[in-house]
């Protein structure tokens, strides 16, 4: 099993990384705060995630108390993700990363002309 290797900084940029880091981690908390709830619906509304690796995160956002984890006693099983807490307050961080990234990607294409920028105009 991969153990990651980050130094334990004791300070909050890198305790909000250490909860946040993750590929899909973000887009997850988004998700789920949009009301997206079900493991396979995130899987589909986060395209380019497997469902593996969104489960991993789901665990490693659980283990952090930032999402928990309903199971429904029902056949077949069904499970649902909430935010706590924890994982509410979180929200403006999230807000504040999409707003700085959709003004970065805009500055980002209109300003270079380079094969990125084509990749850009895709999306």
């Amino acid at each position: 099993m991969y153990v990651k290797k980050l130094p334990e900084l004791d300070y909050g940029v890198a305790t909000t990384i250490k909860a946040l880091g993750g590929k899909w981690k973000a887009c997850i908390l988004d998700c789920i705060h949009l009301g997206i709830r079900r493991p396979s619906e995130l899987c589909r509304n986060i395209p380019g995630a497997s469902l593996r690796v969104l489960s991993q995160q789901l665990k490693e956002l659980e283990a952090c108390h930032i999402v928990y984890k309903k199971v429904y006693a029902e056949v077949p099983l069904r499970v649902e993700y909430y935010l706590t807490s924890w994982g509410e307050s979180l929200w403006p961080v999230i807000v504040a990363m999409n707003e700085w990234g959709n003004a970065y990607l805009h500055h980002y294409c209109d300003s270079l002309p380079q094969p990125g920028a084509a990749r850009c105009e895709e999306s």
